[in-house]
């Protein structure tokens, strides 16, 4: 389905029903350059028990693209997220966010807590990327508008600044995913490339805002995920009632890395009782 959110982008959603027929809804949030495919050997397996909605952010896959900077924020997917559960007719949801989708997911619930039952972030931070250097990567926020998002790649295949050993095996074993991680980047806006990446890079260090989200949080991290295990680390140990999960054998997509664990983690986490404390 398509919705369309307060400033007139169009997203496209999924809505896949619990196949129990009434259980809570879990809204699956992808990160900087996925799609909401991202998701899809899950999907199944999750609506055994939940209603699941995904979606493509703006300037991904289906979505709209708009083509103004101006139009991309961290803070404007987080109000997307959020209209996309409105659409819907969500009081209230569970909300899952991988790293870009994680910090979109982060600013939704410091915005919103009552609307989030249980929280999942997934190989994601309360503040800065700093696994790039600030200066390449407001290079590469101004290349990608002069040169395109096919040069940018070229220098993003060379540097690989999220990539691990996890990573290279699933292109080399996982049939079609170098295929699908070519479609994914030919989806992509470079204004929202440009956009996003800079921001990734400045946006505020929100960790101590953090001690004030109360709701049951799942942090999961790939082991082999360099970039975020710190900042996964100090998100489980500062949130309230949140624990921490690190995926073996998983980079920073352990959903395709590590499926069987990934998946482990968070339907335990989603099937726990209301009254289980995450700690």
């Amino acid at each position: 389905m398509q919705v369309t959110v307060d400033d007139g982008v169009t997203l496209d959603v999924e809505d896949i029903p619990a196949r129990t027929g009434d259980g809570p809804t879990l809204l699956l949030v992808h990160g900087f350059g996925g799609a909401q495919e991202d998701f899809a050997d899950h999907v199944f397996a999750l609506a055994a028990t939940h209603r699941v909605i995904t979606f493509d952010l703006r300037g991904h896959g289906r979505s709209g693209h708009p083509e103004t900077l101006e139009a991309y924020s961290l803070d404007r997917v987080a109000a997307d997220l959020l209209g996309v559960a409105d659409a819907l007719g969500l009081e209230t949801f569970r909300l899952l966010g991988h790293s870009m989708g994680g910090m979109a997911a982060r600013r939704a619930v410091l915005a919103r807590p009552d609307r989030v039952e249980r929280l999942i972030l997934m190989d994601t931070s309360a503040g800065p990327v700093t696994a790039i250097h600030p200066d390449l990567m407001e290079f590469g926020a101004a290349y990608v508008l002069t040169e395109g998002m096919a040069a940018l790649k070229e220098l993003m295949d060379q540097l690989s600044p999220l990539g691990s050993e996890a990573y290279e095996r699933v292109l080399r074993e996982r049939p079609g995913q170098l295929e699908y991680n070519e479609r994914k980047w030919a989806s992509l806006s470079p204004y929202m490339y440009s956009a996003f990446l800079r921001e990734l890079g400045q946006q505020p260090d929100q960790l101590e805002l953090m001690r004030g989200v109360t709701m049951p949080t799942l942090v999961v991290v790939g082991e082999q995920d360099a970039a975020f295990l710190d900042a996964s680390h100090a998100l489980a140990t500062t949130m309230p009632d949140a624990r921490l999960v690190v995926i073996p054998g998983a980079g920073h997509s352990p959903q395709f890395e590590s499926p069987d664990a990934w998946y482990a983690a968070v339907s335990g986490f989603l099937e726990e009782p209301a009254s289980t404390n995450a700690r």
